[in-house]
């Protein structure tokens, strides 16, 4: 210990010495102060040396490596600690901390974003087992330091001097930190916390506009991240009172710009409107039916000025989401967006009249017999997105417009067919979606949905149309071109232009903008790409299997469910070994589990206990972990099935967990009819079940030999069972019943009395003269078995 301390003091010198500057010694003495600030141990050695205010005198360098070593040492000294971290906090002071955040280095602000995502982790653990450290020290109430780290967060927002990267930092702490984890904590105080002291200044950023002079600096993904965290605010909301003050707050921020504020406040207003129909549409909703807002969006997409249409036209767009909307623009905007479109000389303002004008013309969603627009122009729309998308000289911000106008036309299948033609539109939009711009995944993953319709549908029941055409109601018509056929040719194409690589990439996007919504999307779109098995290797290959594995632990339910699935076939037909190399193959199984609840459907079930057969089959560690996570119940539920192909995967599957010790005690245990099952399904006519049954009886009776004794005391039928096992003409089977014979017959004399008794003799006598194999071996043994018992005495030439 004493050469710890010794150590750290010696590190703190080089580090604080001005003449080793940028030596190697230095960069060594910061590295190791890292790696010991990891250690518990070693992070209270520093804590208890003063080096919180050493620290401190090396964040006060400004040298980039000195920073980022300290925020790292100060991570470990943070970590899963509440104690340390509240004493942290008032030594260097809360507004300090988060002011790091806002420097220009991206790398510094980021070590800063990961300093304080490990606070709140420690502060909230806190909140939830009350105000005691982990040395038992009493502490004051973590709560209200919570509330101070977020309030300076909140000031952080609409500070002038901080940077872009800094304020999207913010953002994503607070989206991360404020709303509840789960609609089942009933608290939801910080969540209105945060509404009634910094709605306003999440407004501010969401209403900013990119770079103009005096404003605050935000990046491309500002108003996006604002977006997310108003939406993610406002469904943590629990009842109607909460909902109207939140919109009463949205409304008085808008009517403070767009009243007296002149022509700057209209846009800022405006622009705040976009900003809400982005995040939560139903505050963005009722900001449009506010006075005025939508004539002056209309009156904005006439202007000179091209700041002005930017604004007017995109809110137009974020407007035409809702259908009743979308059908008033259609009636009085498609004209003015045709001009903006024709007229205007800007890309930037003629890319977006083209989306709105997709927008407003795919309102019909899939349904072929809906068309808003003449035929053949939505194929013209689509063919101009993609011409923009394709043009590298445009700006990744003005094509990911580009990206949301094909989201929107792909509904149209004879669109879908044209754009995986394109290989060159392809590539572009999976190189977009790899690129900075965050914000066009929604997009992206939006028009690999439509293309592979992974979407619901439903079949509609032909009776129910017969009498929605009787009763003259309109009926969805589906496209010729979205038949089976056409779906897993446009598969096809997809993955032979690499969109597993693309989709890879952003699912391991770590940012806001990768929402539970867009989780679920990509989700689909890997389901659709392993439906057929021919297919799968390519998706395994090219790294799809590693990223579903976030998307299986985490999203929507629907996500979660569908991600897991496409785990599951991949799981069956390939080795699971080598799809989910090392430690990887054990984050599998919960969501293989997830899949066996009775709310997924029949397929789903299938899949999932062909998968965990596999898994089982594989390794005692793995069989643990099935164990662990609380499987077995429910695939003893499915042995019961009615459908045959469930109940004998469930069989199967039970087999291959048979070779662990706690599922052999489970099936020792008394007043139980586990083993009644196995031995009655080892007499069905259904030739796989048989199998399975019957390999997992071989494997118990040779595990627990106490089982062999039981079996005549479960069914009558025992002998029939076991002579139909040794007379079956499938050679696998007949292997399964001689060894079940013979570790009956050397479990017991008495077992072994009973079976030489019956036919079953003569039926292994007869066995033991065919040609060599694993049968003729076991028969064999087991008449030599029943000789040594002096049951039976060799034949004459000695056999």
């Amino acid at each position: 210990m004493s050469s710890t301390d010794a150590k750290v003091e010696q590190m703190f010198q080089i580090l604080l010495d001005p003449q080793e500057k940028g030596t190697e010694k230095k960069q060594k003495a910061s590295q190791n102060l890292v790696v010991l600030a990891r250690e518990d141990a070693g992070a209270e050695k520093i804590f208890r040396s003063n080096g919180v205010q050493l620290l401190q005198r090396l964040l006060d360098t400004g040298e980039t490596d000195l920073m980022l070593a300290a925020l790292r040492t100060l991570v470990g000294i943070c970590s899963e600690h509440q104690s340390r971290t509240v004493a942290t906090l008032s030594m260097l002071g809360t507004r300090q901390v988060v002011s790091i955040l806002g420097v220009e280095n991206q790398a510094v602000s980021l070590a800063a974003c990961h300093l304080l995502q490990v606070m709140f982790d420690a502060l909230k653990e806190g909140v939830k087992k009350g105000f005691r450290g982990k040395e038992g020290a009493i502490i004051v109430d973590p709560a209200r330091e919570l509330k101070v780290l977020i309030s300076n967060l909140l000031e952080l927002l609409t500070e002038v001097g901080v940077s872009g990267q800094g304020r999207d930092n913010a953002l994503t702490l607070l989206i991360k930190v404020v709303p509840r984890k789960t609609p089942k904590d009933p608290n939801n105080g910080l969540t209105l916390w945060v509404i009634d002291h910094g709605l306003k200044k999440i407004l501010e950023v969401g209403g900013s506009v990119q770079d103009p002079p005096g404003e605050l600096t935000v990046t491309a993904n500002s108003r996006m991240s604002a977006s997310i965290l108003l939406s993610k605010l406002f469904d943590d909301l629990k009842c109607d009172a909460e909902r109207e003050n939140f919109h009463r707050l949205c409304e008085n921020y808008i009517k403070s710009w767009f009243e007296g504020q002149g022509l700057a406040g209209k846009l800022r207003a405006i622009q705040t409107v976009s900003c809400l129909l982005q995040g939560p549409c139903d505050a963005g909703n009722r900001a449009l039916e506010m006075n005025g807002v939508m004539e002056s969006v209309i009156a904005l997409c006439a202007s000179e000025q091209e700041e002005e249409q930017l604004v007017a036209v995109e809110a137009l767009i974020h407007a035409a989401g809702k259908a009743k909307r979308a059908s008033f623009i259609t009636a009085n905007g498609v004209s003015l967006l045709k001009d903006l479109y024709k007229r205007s000389e800007k890309d930037s303002i003629r890319i977006r009249a083209l989306v709105g004008l997709c927008k407003l013309g795919s309102a019909g969603g899939t349904d072929f017999s809906m068309k808003q627009f003449a035929e053949g122009s939505t194929l013209k729309l689509a063919k101009q997105c993609r011409k923009w998308l394709c043009n590298d000289q445009i700006d990744a911000g003005t094509r990911r417009w580009a990206v949301e106008g094909l989201a929107y036309l792909t509904f149209d299948a004879d669109v879908k067919e044209e754009f995986v033609e394109d290989e060159a539109a392809l590539k572009a939009l999976f190189q977009l979606s790899k690129s900075e711009e965050r914000s066009v995944l929604f997009a992206v993953a939006s028009a690999l949905v439509n293309c592979t319709n992974s979407y619901d549908y439903e079949e509609p029941d032909p009776k129910m149309v017969e009498l929605a055409k009787y009763a003259k109601q309109h009926v969805p018509e589906q496209h010729p071109k979205d038949k089976p056929s056409f779906v897993r040719a446009r598969v096809k194409k997809l993955l032979a232009a690499g969109v597993v690589s693309a989709m890879t990439c952003m699912a391991k996007t770590d940012s806001p903008v990768l929402t539970n919504s867009c989780r679920e999307l990509l989700s689909r779109v890997f389901l659709a790409l392993v439906e057929e098995v021919e297919d799968r290797g390519t998706v395994v290959a090219q790294g799809g299997g590693k990223a579903l594995l976030p998307l299986a632990l985490e999203g929507t339910d629907v996500g979660q469910t569908k991600a897991a699935q496409a785990l599951a076939k991949l799981t069956i037909t390939s080795n699971p070994e080598i799809t989910f190399p090392g430690e990887r193959i054990y984050e599998v199984v919960r969501p293989l589990v997830s899949l066996l609840h009775l709310n997924c459907s029949g397929l789903q079930n299938f899949e999932a206990l062909m998968a965990l057969t596999n898994l089982a089959g594989i390794s005692e560690r793995l069989r643990q972990k099935i164990l662990k996570e609380k499987a077995v119940p429910m695939i003893e539920g499915y042995m019961f099935e009615e459908h045959e192909m469930i109940r004998r995967a469930a069989t199967e599957c039970m087999c291959n967990l048979a070779m662990s010790k706690e599922v052999q005690d489970l099936f020792e245990a008394e007043g139980n009819d586990r083993l009644k099952l196995l031995v009655l399904y080892s007499g069905e006519d259904d030739e796989l079940l048989q199998r399975a049954a019957a390999g997992g009886l071989a494997m118990l009776t040779s595990m627990r030999p106490s089982l062999c004794s039981r079996i005549p005391q479960v069914t009558t039928h025992w002998l029939e069972i076991l002579q139909d096992l040794l007379l079956s003409p499938n050679q696998e089977l007949q292997h399964r019943g001689t060894v079940v014979v013979l570790n009956m017959v050397e479990a017991s004399r008495e077992t072994a009395s009973t079976l030489m008794e019956s036919e079953v003799l003569e039926i292994l006598s007869v066995l033991t003269k065919g040609k060599e194999s694993p049968v003729t071996r076991a028969a064999t043994a087991c008449l030599g078995k029943a000789v040594e018992y002096g049951l039976i005495k060799p034949s004459q030439d000695g056999e």
